[in-house]
């Protein structure tokens, strides 16, 4: 290939991935960012972000809020700062059970029903598995998270 077509080929290969969407971030051209310092543990609130325009979507190599819906209620995991684009994984769902405090744990299987107190070894958000110890026998196992707060243990 001589080298003037080379270079027009260089171009228009340049041309067309500039063209190209980069991501959520062409989707839309703004993001969200902590208007004041955002500490490990603490529920994010919409009024605490800012939308700032970015600038150069192919920079961005991680996924990062672009909407303060995406984030809102969210809890922090790690410190975020103000002016820094929030990763994704630096949020996590708000815990609906908190170890150590009893929760309500129902055993369903077949048109049997069982319901005790149990008390979790971790905390967890809506769908994840935890382990608790049944709060009479002592006997620890797993269940799922449910939205009103209760685990659910069998089918």
């Amino acid at each position: 290939m001589s080298r003037p077509l080379r270079t027009m080929v260089l171009v228009a290969a340049a041309t067309l991935l500039a063209a190209a969407p980069h991501g959520p971030a062409m989707a839309t051209d703004t993001a969200v960012i902590p208007k004041r310092v955002i500490y490990p543990g603490e529920t994010i609130d919409a009024g605490a972000l800012s939308e700032v325009p970015v600038r150069n979507p192919a920079r961005i190599t991680t996924e990062i809020a672009y909407l303060a819906e995406d984030i809102d209620g969210k809890v922090a995991k790690r410190t975020l700062l103000p002016g820094r684009f929030i990763p994704l994984s630096s949020v996590r769902e708000a815990y609906v059970v908190e170890a150590g405090s009893p929760v309500e744990v129902n055993f369903i299987q077949n048109g049997l029903q069982i319901t005790t107190m149990a008390i979790p070894l971790q905390p967890g958000s809506i769908g994840d598995m935890i382990r608790v110890r049944n709060a009479d026998s002592g006997a620890v196992f797993s269940g799922i998270v449910l939205a009103d707060g209760t685990l659910r243990v069998g089918n």
